[in-house]
């Protein structure tokens, strides 16, 4: 069976935002299964698709992108 194929995205985060990866990632692993920061990523990345599309946290979303926190560097 082919795998799926996958875009590549590279971003830029801050040693803070890497840490909340890394301990998301430890959180949600078990001993039958470790989750890679990639897979927090495209966890979030649906959850958050998921809430815009109804109709949910828009107000929030904009709220978190608005704090110096999630700025480009």
């Amino acid at each position: 069976m082919p795998k799926k194929e996958r875009k590549r995205l590279q971003v830029v985060i801050s040693d803070e935002q890497d840490a909340l990866l890394t301990r998301t990632a430890y959180e949600l692993s078990s001993p039958e299964r470790l989750i890679s920061k990639s897979e927090v990523v495209r966890l979030a990345i649906e959850k958050i698709a998921r809430e815009l599309g109804e109709g949910e946290n828009l107000e929030q979303y904009r709220a978190i992108l608005d704090t110096d926190e999630l700025t480009d560097s």
